[in-house]
């Protein structure tokens, strides 16, 4: 498989180049040649499969022409080592739990695949150290570190913004050790993104280390997230539910949903998308206008989300030619406060015992008020609420109990690099590595 850059002006890639560097010379995003659809006979057997069968199946059409599938086979299922269930929440809405992998996030299932694809090239090759540059809002960090950690040849350097992860999260890559090193960055999200992407482009620094991404602007990141909506439209088709199936996707960087919005373009019966935003509404606003405005991200309880220029958009404007209404037949969108974060937590525990984390809330909030008569709809749980634990706790005025996979997370001891969000800063810091 052949992947070319968004922005035109790069060569084109093997799938091998795609991922040991990330992003493309010319700043552009990776994109896949084509995109195959998968046979009839898969979608009517889905439900019998298993998600390891299944999410096989989907990366075989991904990376099969590239990796052997005895290794593929291996990768896919090392990678899925836990469920992804959909839960029932009301009689029209369901939970995707993504949260049952080892840092209880979703990002479990693209990191622990990147980590393990990029090994297999590392192998392959013979190749010396790769450096992994990685911003985080939050989940992100504690998913690659992990997914990395200890894997033989590559160094991850998680960058984060200073004050605004939740205590919960920054222990998950903080506290590590060995392969992985925190930098504490004085700014936003944005800015630890822009880090990663300035670092990306800099001869001299690239001439000192290889560097490489695994936020989702990697194509083995966010392409392996496809896995868990095949699943989770299986899973339903199961129940007898998938006729008019509707996936609402809590959405920050936009790699999520570009996964899904891949995987109905191999052929994935999702009657439509939504996408759910916090304050950071810069999608939804283009949904509206048709106009692309990035802005500096905001603040919020669901602080994964927090993201003001998603990268990923590129990808969704290049999948759908660049086309806004084609993108609006797709997708719809919503966008709420914290106080509606808050209120939908609490009224979603009230009427129902369900706890959402603050990202979920905002999924099953859209589902609520924009599912039509017939539908049925499964927003994704991104996160154990217990990672939000002061947030929720303060919410629902109770103690949630935190998982022994976290509590293990919190008894390390914290290190981290803090650092300006001057690149120059960064850059000096990496010379010096």
């Amino acid at each position: 498989m052949q992947f070319y850059s968004t922005n035109g002006q790069a060569p084109i890639a093997t799938l091998e180049k795609a991922v040991v560097k990330g992003l493309a010379e010319d700043k552009g995003l990776y994109m896949p040649e084509r995109i195959k659809p998968l046979p009839k006979e898969f979608f009517d057997n889905i439900e019998n499969l298993s998600f390891q069968e299944i999410a096989y199946k989907v990366a075989d059409a991904f990376f099969g022409e590239d990796v052997p599938a005895e290794d593929l086979k291996r990768i896919v299922y090392d990678t899925l080592a836990f469920d992804c269930p959909c839960v029932k929440v009301t009689d029209t809405i369901y939970s995707l739990e993504l949260f049952h992998g080892p840092t209880l996030a979703f990002k479990d299932v693209g990191a622990r695949f990147m980590a393990r694809l990029l090994q297999y090239f590392l192998k392959k090759e013979g190749a010396g150290q790769v450096n992994v540059l990685v911003a985080t809002s939050g989940d992100t960090g504690s998913a690659v570190a992990n997914g990395f950690l200890g894997v033989d040849g590559i160094h991850v350097y998680v960058l984060y913004p200073k004050g605004k992860v939740s205590p919960i999260q920054e222990c998950q890559f903080t506290t590590l050790g060995q392969n992985i090193t925190a930098v504490e960055v004085d700014g936003v999200f944005d800015d630890c993104q822009a880090l990663v992407k300035n670092a990306f482009i800099d001869k001299e620094l690239n001439e000192h280390m290889q560097l490489t991404s695994a936020n989702s602007i990697n194509v083995a990141r966010f392409l392996p997230q496809a896995f868990y909506y095949f699943y989770a439209y299986a899973q339903m088709k199961k129940k007898g539910l998938a006729n008019q199936f509707v996936v609402c996707v809590p959405s920050g960087n936009f790699g999520n949903i570009c996964s899904a919005l891949f995987g109905k373009r191999m052929g994935l019966p999702v009657k439509r998308f939504i996408a759910a935003n916090n304050a950071n509404d810069v999608f939804f606003k283009y949904l509206q206008t048709g106009k692309y405005e990035p802005k500096a991200s905001v603040q919020t309880i669901a602080n994964a989300m927090d993201v003001g220029d998603p990268s990923n958009f590129a990808r969704v404007y290049e999948l759908y030619g660049k086309n806004h209404n084609a993108i609006c037949a797709d997708i719809s969108g919503a966008t709420y406060t914290d106080e509606q974060i808050a209120e939908t937590i609490k009224e979603v525990k009230a009427e129902t015992g369900y706890v959402c984390d603050p990202h979920g809330a905002c999924g099953y909030r859209a589902l609520k008020e924009g599912l039509k008569e017939g539908e049925v709809g499964v927003f994704l749980e991104t996160a154990h609420p217990a990672k939000f634990k002061d947030t929720v706790d303060r919410i629902l005025g109770g103690d949630i109990e935190i998982p022994a996979k976290l509590q293990a997370f919190m008894k390390g001891t914290k290190q981290s690099v803090p650092m300006s969000k001057d690149f120059a800063d960064f850059k000096q810091f990496l010379m010096a590595e």
